[in-house]
């Protein structure tokens, strides 16, 4: 016997048209490409994403096409992010930070026939144009006043070709299942993957993150997702503030600690997403402030994803904003979020040492995403917080398998997709990230943890970044290598740094050498590059093997 309830499909038009009937005041904050503070309100976002979609048509993109953007956070980007999914069509953000190669690579596999560009990737776009021989048309996202020369061809101006349409649209009845969003992964060997996101998968998510134990977004929330709406959707905070009706702050080209002090401070924002690197930046500003009261600030929540927040940066943040730092933890397969850490009510009474003893893990599944850990024999290993393994997941806004690779299976005999990293689960669903699996070092047999030995050395009050790396060893098989980047003016030594470990970390975890380098490589997503760092000390030999 089936209910007798309506079977209205789950669709991202919805979003905006609830957003445009009950939030339609609410604010839209950017920090313009072009300079200054823009504003506009989600009724605005409905009106122009109306236009955008009459626009798109005469382009000739019907459903099922491609459109690419290479764009900011910004209300521009944001209209995008509704208008191109809403009729029918699939919107591909692309990571302008990747390599040339994987650049071309992704809008030829993605079929883009029309790529949006905020005005600071032209010249970039300039470079690679005869490398994209799919896309047909290049629309550069400002107004006519602000249009620069470009080489490019059939190039048009976002404003214009918006002007005079009308701001209402019949958006289409779409099968929940059709395909919405499509992010390509990074930092991967071979070319990169393309994600197919669903309508469903989207509304799902979104539900999800604005939940109290999720992320919990809401309608008295100013939110500013530093996270790029380049990066897996922005973590779904575009999706999930227009749900909510919360305020959303774009912060825009510049990705400075003092654009996001600013912005926190004059739009009053309650809760900021971004990777560590973000909030080491924004520190930084901070300490060069004349001394002051910053926990006077709104801010309730910062939301650290994309790496693990080593114990000192949970400590700073929270001592100088008077905030709560949640960590999380995701992928691009998981749409992306997989797992947030919020306090249980039985966690009440502990002392802070304790509690930060759960802040630095990864969280614990909402409802929607199960989790399971397996050794190399896949067998099912047990939820005690010791035992570690490969983190398994599944649910409904995972991925079941790769854009144009549909032939290819990625999901084990339960239906579980192996994300890479191992990781522990305890008795009260609490996961950790232990590490990548390609990044462990395993010493005689045993496993060091890089990520447990690089948050205790960024505790040190010298070191801005840390890096542990695995060097083979003759006897050990490897050993780690510590890799540090210094903080301006300081000059740690190898020396302080291992005495620093010292009864901090097991005895047999201490690394064999420690080396400071100017600059730590970065990924396209903010996290360290340790695939090159493996390439700069491919040839290092250990202080004991010399």
């Amino acid at each position: 016997m089936l209910g007798l309830m309506q079977d209205k499909p789950l669709q991202i038009a919805t979003i905006l048209q609830h957003a445009a009937l009950y939030n339609r005041d609410i604010e839209v904050v950017t920090k313009a490409v072009e300079g200054g503070i823009h504003r506009s309100t989600y009724g605005e976002v409905a009106d122009r994403s109306g236009q955008l979609a009459h626009a798109l048509e005469v382009l000739g993109i019907q459903q099922g096409d491609c459109i690419s953007t290479l764009a900011w956070n910004t209300y521009r980007h944001l209209e995008l992010y509704f208008a191109v999914p809403a009729m029918g069509a699939v919107l591909n953000t692309v990571n302008p930070r990747l390599f040339p190669e994987q650049l071309s690579y992704i809008l030829d596999h993605s079929d883009a026939r029309v790529l949006f560009l905020d005005l600071t990737f032209v010249p970039l776009v300039e470079k690679l144009a005869a490398h994209f021989p799919r896309v047909e048309k290049y629309v550069i996202m400002t107004d006519r006043a602000h249009m620069p020369d470009s080489s490019l061809d059939n190039v048009l101006c976002y404003e214009d070709i918006i002007a005079g349409h009308d701001t209402s649209y019949a958006w289409p009845d779409l099968n929940e299942n059709t395909a919405a969003g499509l992010c390509y992964t990074s930092g991967t060997t071979g070319h990169p993957k393309g994600v197919l996101y669903s309508h469903r998968s989207t509304i799902l998510h979104s539900f999800c993150i604005c939940t109290k134990d999720s992320l919990g977004i809401g309608n008295s929330d100013t939110v500013m997702p530093i996270v790029p709406m380049f990066h897996v959707n922005a973590w779904g905070i575009p999706y999930a503030a227009a749900m909510a009706g919360s305020k959303i702050v774009f912060p825009g080209a510049e990705m400075t600690g003092e654009n996001f002090y600013n912005l926190l401070k004059n739009e009053e924002c309650t809760t900021a997403l971004g990777v560590p690197t973000i909030w080491l930046a924004l520190l930084q500003y901070v300490k060069s402030l004349a001394p002051q009261d910053h926990s006077k600030l709104p801010i309730e929540s910062f939301i650290i994803g994309g790496s693990a927040a080593a114990p000192s940066l949970i400590e700073d943040l929270e001592s100088t904003f008077g905030a709560t730092v949640l960590h999380a933890w995701g992928m691009t397969e998981t749409s992306p979020l997989g797992s947030v850490n919020r306090p249980l009510k039985k966690h009440t009474g502990l002392t802070a040492d304790e509690k930060l003893a759960i802040k630095v893990k990864q969280g614990r599944p909402p409802f929607g995403v199960e989790m399971k850990i397996v050794d190399d024999e896949d067998r099912e290993l047990p939820r005690d917080g010791v035992a570690f393994g490969r983190l398994m997941v599944r649910g409904p806004w995972v991925a079941k398998s790769y854009f144009k690779q549909q032939d290819q299976n990625i999901l084990d005999a339960e239906g579980y997709f192996d994300t890479g990293d191992v990781s522990t689960l305890d008795q009260d669903g609490y996961m950790t990230i232990v590490d990548r699996s390609k990044d462990v070092i395993k010493s005689g047999g045993e496993w060091i943890s890089s990520i447990d030995l690089e948050n205790v050395a960024l505790g040190h009050p010298d070191v801005v970044e840390a890096a542990v790396i695995g060097i083979a060893h003759p006897k050990w098989q490897e050993r780690p290598l510590l890799i540090i980047t210094a903080e301006a003016g300081t000059s740690p030594t190898k020396e302080s740094l291992l005495s620093y470990l010292d009864g901090k970390i097991a005895k047999w975890w201490t690394p064999d050498d420690v080396v400071f380098i100017d600059e730590m490589p970065h990924t396209a997503t903010g996290k360290i590059q340790k695939l090159e760092l493996r390439k700069m000390f491919k040839d290092y030999t250990l202080p004991d093997q010399t």
